[in-house]
């Protein structure tokens, strides 16, 4: 999976607050106070699958695959409390302020999303081709959810949840403060890792899964309903000799277990920490 951002001249931008419709190749639309800001732009080949990118400070990410050929982007900014700044406000109106700052950037197939998320939490609802891969991460008040789309997707969510409902293809997903939970409805032969520092891991695969398994939970438990064949080699020691450049000399051992399921497949890594790992058979009994 590729994690390395690219720059580059963009060919389509979106501004809801300050770009007319005619100026871009995406249908913005002026939606009345209460409504989200929303944008529709067309990929450049919608015959080959999208990548479509977004980050959050404040706010969650829904993601639903459709059976259509635009990426469309919804966001509403959620409403400060009401009570802030009262005792100041001598019975003044109040106007509420709801701009998201919502921009949409699109080139070769390419789609970077962005808010003002840094101001106010922005809750951004995407509609994406389900042949599409996703680069998304949110950090505070707000959980990442994808659904029924078939691709390479990296999410990460610090002080949220993650769910993947019936996705296929491979994942890299990351809950630090949040439970981490994912379906697949089939998987490729690319490598997964899933981590969470304070929640609990449990994903789904089809039940003719083949994988090489790395699992690690320093203070919880591990659980499996599929068959996975245990490694008894020995542990593995990794040194660090910084002595070169007056630092230290460090060994460390690895404490995951190795095993694998189906004979082997692709590589496939659980770290958790003060949670359990949940790895369930699609169609097991309970």
């Amino acid at each position: 999976m590729n994690n390395q951002a690219q720059r580059f001249p963009s060919l389509v931008v979106a501004f809801i607050s300050c770009v007319a419709p005619s100026a871009v190749s995406a249908r913005a639309q002026t939606q009345e106070q209460s409504g989200p800001d929303r944008v529709a732009v067309t990929l450049t080949d919608p015959s080959r699958p999208a990548l479509v990118k977004a980050s959050l400070v404040n706010g969650g990410i829904t993601v639903k695959a459709y059976d259509g050929k635009e990426v469309i982007v919804e966001a509403r900014a959620r409403n400060r409390d009401r009570e802030s700044g009262r005792s100041e406000s001598n019975n003044m109106k109040r106007i509420v302020v709801s701009s998201t700052g919502l921009s949409v950037e699109a080139e070769n197939n390419e789609v970077h999303i962005g808010t003002d998320s840094f101001a106010r939490p922005i809750d951004l609802t995407i509609s994406v081709p389900v042949h599409t891969s996703l680069k998304l991460s949110a950090v505070n008040d707000g959980n990442i959810v994808v659904t029924g789309v078939d691709g390479e997707l990296d999410v990460n969510d610090v002080n949220g949840s993650v769910t993947l409902n019936n996705v296929s293809g491979s994942a890299v997903a990351h809950a630090l403060n949040g439970r981490l939970l994912a379906s697949f409805t089939r998987v490729n032969q690319k490598p997964m890792a899933f981590s969470s520092l304070n929640g609990d891991i449990d994903v789904t695969f089809p039940a003719d899964l083949k994988a090489n398994l790395s699992l690690k939970s320093d203070r919880g438990e591990i659980f499996s309903d599929f068959d996975v064949q245990v490694q008894a080699s020995a542990p593995q020691q990794t040194v660090e000799d910084g002595r070169k450049d007056g630092g230290k000399y460090v060994v460390k051992i690895d404490k995951a277990v190795h095993g694998t399921i189906g004979g082997g497949g692709p590589e496939m890594q659980f770290t958790n920490f003060n949670g359990s790992i949940y790895i369930r058979k699609a169609g097991a009994a309970r």
